[in-house]
């Protein structure tokens, strides 16, 4: 993949100035005809389209990059961006953050305060509100523009760019194979609305664990909470009117607010009821019961998508080299026992 030319680009070609060719394709009557019809030519040769910000910018990186997370609530977001700033702070990159309070037109607003010249590139999450539209034109445009994007965690086929995630199907097979080893027979899966594509995936690997066991999958055991603002109220009438023995939980919050709930109904946990859930965040480490996790690695995810961004920004100003294809890394996953499950029972 060729990278996007520049006005830089074109003038070094032609031995001019950027300011030359700017105000040459502007068609202006300060370049001679000569220079403006040569410019003109070789940027329809190159399919070159303006980039405004490079522009204002005359070609000079900020050496900022713009961050954008869907929430500050969940912990699992929170070491993504330590990972991200640590990573670009040793590259002698400042990292400005923004978060789209799941919502698509915040998420809009933020990258386009950012994308004014302020920074290199973008590495986000996108929000619910995206992913519940399915609109993705303000990202594509980033690309129109040779502006970099990494997207992580909650990301989209529909735009081509580098991305990082685990394999959130094969995670939650995981964990619920964990379940079914130790014995429980009936598992109930706290999720949210399936427009969340991690959510969707972790469903699926649910599902997958139960059906390989030969358990089966009885969709009466599946709850989908709103992904915020949940008064609790459905998660309470779920433990009343559904029997179970098991719960995985697609996030930390989930499974925390569902262990207390257990617990005012006296129900021992892990004897009658083992959870597992997502993350491995504080709330994780400092329940009562400790709670048994997926831990996703956000700082690490954190660090290989500020790598990939800079490499990538980097990259973009040797005209001579082709640009390597955009890239999917995996972040390995681990399962962290705590009192929350039982070890399983001995085959002896």
């Amino acid at each position: 993949m060729k990278r996007k030319i520049t006005l830089k680009h074109i003038a070094r070609e032609l031995d001019v100035s950027i300011s030359t060719v700017s105000k040459a394709l502007k068609n202006s009557p300060e370049i001679s005809k000569d220079t403006r019809e040569k410019v003109q030519a070789f940027a329809r040769l190159y399919n070159y389209k303006p980039n405004n910000i490079a522009i204002s910018l005359k070609n000079k990186r900020t050496r900022n990059i713009g961050v954008i997370i869907p929430d500050i609530v969940h912990h699992f977001f929170t070491t993504v961006f330590r990972g991200i700033e640590h990573y670009a702070n040793d590259r002698g990159y400042n990292v400005i953050v923004c978060v789209s309070d799941e919502s698509f037109d915040k998420e809009v607003v933020n990258m386009e305060l950012l994308a004014n010249g302020s920074i290199d590139g973008f590495i986000m999450a996108l929000s619910a509100e995206t992913q519940q539209k399915q609109d993705f034109n303000h990202l594509k445009e980033l690309g129109e523009q040779g502006i970099p994007l990494v997207l992580f965690d909650r990301v989209t086929s529909e735009v081509a760019c580098d991305k990082v995630i685990i394999d959130d199907q094969a995670a939650a097979q995981m964990a619920t194979q964990r379940l079914i080893d130790s014995g429980k027979k009936r598992i109930a899966l706290f999720t949210t609305e399936s427009f969340l594509n991690v959510s969707a995936k972790r469903e699926a690997g649910y599902r997958r664990a139960l059906e390989k066991s030969g358990l089966g999958v009885d969709d009466n055991l599946i709850i989908r909470l709103p992904h915020q603002f949940e008064e609790e109220t459905l998660s309470a009438a779920f433990f009343e009117s559904q029997e179970f023995d098991a719960v995985l939980c697609v996030n930390e919050i989930f499974a925390i607010r569902a262990m207390r709930i257990a617990q005012e109904l006296q129900r021992d946990i892990p004897g009658e009821i083992s959870f597992i859930g997502f993350t491995d965040g504080l709330l994780s480490k400092y329940a009562n019961p400790g709670l048994t996790a997926i831990a996703q690695h956000g700082e690490e995810m954190g660090r290989v998508a500020a790598e990939l961004l800079i490499d990538r920004v980097e990259e973009e100003d040797d005209l001579e080299q082709e640009l390597p294809p955009y890239r999917t890394c995996i972040i390995p996953v681990s399962l962290i026992e705590r009192e929350s499950t039982q070890l399983a029972p001995s085959k002896n």
